[in-house]
């Protein structure tokens, strides 16, 4: 969910009404993952992206004007539940796309395990946002980092407990991103990760 793009704030700086907090969507972010994977394979033609409908669909257009800057062609597939993703796997394949981008969904990373394993049962190579995915076995992550995230989270609370109200502070956006890379994900997967990437990485998981 983008708040002010799905109109449940007015805008970051003054929401109005009564909602507040971070928003953790970025499209910013979601083009970032695309770049990541024509980093990791330099020929890399075609990418896929995972797509919950019932999510926000800015990431969608982020991550299509990115493919496009990248001359990428790019296949978005769709699912809705676990029995979504399993077919959506099966027509990435289908397609001999090798890289696909996971988007935002609570269903997802509710899902996590299920992802991971399509994703090595299938050696495609994914881009997660959340590092809980590259724990679980995933390839590698870029997004916010949730413990910073949850400290802004309690000062929001903190505030708010002490009388100011939600209007009147703005929507906070992450201030801190993490890139974490599993290497042993990627021997599994017989893939060299680029000098380049490893040195920017916050966390190399071996």
């Amino acid at each position: 969910m983008i708040p002010w793009g799905d109109g449940f704030v007015s805008s970051l700086s003054g929401p109005g009404g009564t909602l507040t907090g971070l928003a953790l969507v970025n499209t910013e972010v979601s083009q970032k993952w695309i770049e990541l994977l024509r980093e990791t394979l330099p020929h890399l033609s075609r990418v896929a992206a995972l797509l919950d409908p019932n999510a926000t669909r800015a990431q969608a257009q982020a991550v299509m004007d990115a493919a496009r800057s990248l001359k990428l062609e790019l296949l978005v597939v769709e699912a809705r539940d676990a029995d979504g993703i399993g077919r959506a796997f099966q027509r990435v394949v289908r397609e001999r796309v090798r890289a696909i981008a996971l988007l935002s969904s609570a269903m997802f990373s509710a899902q996590k395990q299920q992802i991971v394993s399509l994703a090595a049962r299938h050696r495609l190579v994914a881009v997660y946002e959340s590092r809980d995915f590259v724990e679980a076995g995933g390839l590698m992550s870029y997004g916010p980092d949730y413990r910073d995230v949850y400290r802004h989270a309690a000062g929001i609370v903190h505030r708010i407990l002490r009388g100011t109200k939600p209007a009147d502070l703005p929507v906070e956006q992450p201030t801190k991103y993490e890139f974490v890379i599993n290497l042993k994900t990627a021997k599994a997967l017989g893939l060299t990760i680029p000098p380049s990437l490893l040195a920017r990485a916050d966390e190399v998981i071996q």
